[in-house]
């Protein structure tokens, strides 16, 4: 036990260094622990003994993931996916798997290999894509509102194509039409099980366990794990049964909070799989996929970003917006990665797949992720040459800066709900303001939501939880929240998230608001100063009167 702790502390220190170096160039630290799992594993330093307890951790990371991935596709998000994302996401899946299908199968891969390879060109990651996009403050520009339609698209695709894919496990000489059949009824009897979990049983089960924040986080973890196995057990797979864990909880108002408490842990875990990943790479069989890799790479690289441009051009879109939204489907995900390795698992694939899959996510992933930090100068260079994917007047454009207005998009933030925080927030929208409220308190959280009033339940202090609100159009975020040091931390968390809008927050004694302004906080507020103010002017309106006629 001593040497497996000891390997697992100096592969988080190895780790932790590569990460560094990976931010340091601008990279995804995905590709950093990969290349620790390389390093450390049989083919260089053989310092990889815990195969097990790595594994294990690897498979609780994947499900995680998943469950991480349904939790945020609530069916509000999935009706509103727009047409132009649904038509440009399956568009994309649609060629790219039917060209990648051919492409493979001309380098003289077997059907089954061509077939989960292709379907793994298909994914884009929707960690990095949203990471950069919001790094660069274009989450809610034209093009990465389309773009995130897309990745949904595809993360409800990989989804179906775990559950069509395993299906086929232990199928045996079955015919297409009955496995068919078979997956059909299973679906359907998933789905009559995730319609009475979701509309009679969890929304009470979650709301007592969110009473308390670290027995909400262990529920959390142990639905996504539990369905997980239930779906194995199914005859689905781990990874489709912990999407639909938290794909029933990506309703319920505690959905945020969550996310932002699985973050940290989902990344953690991860980390394991992709060492693990490195390590099992069998470099004996790598050197003859150099070629394919390099081919495929080209591919997504160019031939994927071709295809959204030339489905969003046809649709009436600018070059522009085709362009910067393609460059986002420029490499595959870690969902390839896991999708070629459950097939190995089922025993439909060799590990040549997967050592292919991998290499091509190296490479597009670490490209592709510069291309996308400098879309706009790469655009301007290649504008001249773009004009064959602009329609002459490119009417759903011009119709979407004529008519849109962004959709959940508050005035005012207030965080705190607690007396003065809620009557505040419910005075504000009186007035006619646009106001969210954000509190840590399910039952206030409810209540409030009872009353009218836009609530979201979770910690205002958690950086993930803060990227998660929409703040980008907010004019003001106002804090009631009771104490110093959550304010200087809201504060900071604000700064973080590069928050341009005005704050104000509340302090209960002068002193209280003079250390406020030392840290930072623009406008501070005394609502006991101004109560008694009030109350002076107001009590002295009523007592002069009399005083004069007596």
């Amino acid at each position: 036990m001593h040497n497996v702790f000891s390997e697992f502390a100096l592969l988080l220190l190895i780790s932790a260094a590569a990460g560094a170096i990976a931010i340091r160039l601008r990279q995804p630290v995905l590709i950093a622990y990969i290349v620790v799992g390389i390093v450390a594993g049989p083919a260089v330093l053989g310092m990889v003994t815990a195969q097990d307890q790595i594994d294990l951790l690897a498979q609780i990371g994947v499900a995680v993931l998943l469950f991480v991935v349904g939790l945020k596709l609530d069916l509000h998000h999935v009706r509103h996916i727009g047409p132009v994302a649904l038509a440009t996401g399956l568009g994309q899946l649609g060629f790219t798997i039917a060209f990648g299908f051919v492409l493979i199968l001309l380098m003289g891969k077997s059907v089954m290999e061509a077939i989960y390879v292709a379907i793994a060109l298909t994914f884009s990651s929707t960690i990095i894509i949203v990471k950069l996009l919001s790094d660069k403050r274009e989450l809610d520009s034209l093009h990465g509102r389309i773009a995130v339609g897309f990745l949904i698209v595809q993360d409800l695709a990989v989804v179906l194509a775990m559950m069509a894919m395993s299906a086929m496990r232990g199928a045996g000489d079955a015919s297409i039409g009955e496995v068919a059949v078979s997956l059909t009824g299973r679906v359907v009897a998933a789905a009559l099980l995730m319609f009475v979990l979701m509309r009679y049983v969890l929304p009470k089960l979650v709301s007592i366990m969110a009473r308390s924040q670290e027995l909400l986080l262990i529920f959390a973890i142990a639905w996504g794990t539990g369905l997980g196995a239930l779906g194995e057990w199914a005859g689905f797979s781990k990874e489709a049964g912990a999407f639909l864990a938290g794909f029933s909880l990506a309703s319920t108002q505690y959905r945020d909070a969550i996310n932002a408490r699985l973050t940290g842990i989902r990344d953690f875990l991860l980390l394991f799989f992709f060492i693990d990943l490195g390590a099992k790479l069998d470099f004996s069989t790598l050197g003859g996929e150099l070629v394919p890799a390099a081919v495929l790479s080209l591919f997504v690289l160019i031939g994927n970003p071709l295809i959204v441009m030339a489905i969003m051009g046809y649709m009436g879109y600018r070059k522009r917006t085709g362009f910067l939204a393609g460059l986002t489907v420029a490499q595959i995900s870690e969902f390839s990665i896991i999708f070629v390795a459950m097939g190995i698992s089922l025993g439909h694939v060799g590990a040549g797949a997967l050592g292919l899959t991998t290499l091509v996510g190296l490479v597009t992933i670490a490209i592709s992720t510069y291309m996308i930090l400098y879309s706009h100068p790469l655009y301007e260079r290649l504008m001249p040459w773009l004009g064959i994917f602009e329609r002459r007047r490119p009417h759903r454009e011009l119709a979407v800066e004529r008519d849109h207005r962004a959709p959940d998009q508050p005035d005012v933030v207030v965080f705190g709900l607690g007396r003065y925080g809620g009557r505040l927030a419910l005075g504000l929208q009186d007035a006619g303001l646009s106001v969210l409220g954000v509190d840590f308190d399910p039952e206030l959280a409810r209540t409030l939501r009872h009353n009218g009033l836009p609530t979201r339940f979770g910690d205002g202090l958690d950086h993930d939880f803060l990227e998660a609100l929409p703040l980008d159009k907010a004019a003001w975020v106002i804090s009631t929240l009771p104490d110093i040091e959550s304010n200087r931390a809201l504060l900071h968390a604000l700064k973080e998230r590069r928050y341009q809008g005005d704050v104000a927050i509340v302090a209960r004694e002068e002193k209280d608001g003079a250390i406020l302004k030392q840290a930072g906080a623009p406008t501070v507020l005394y609502p006991m100063r101004d109560a008694v103010d009030y109350t002076v002017e107001h009590l002295t309106a009523l007592i002069r009167p009399k005083g004069n006629g007596t």
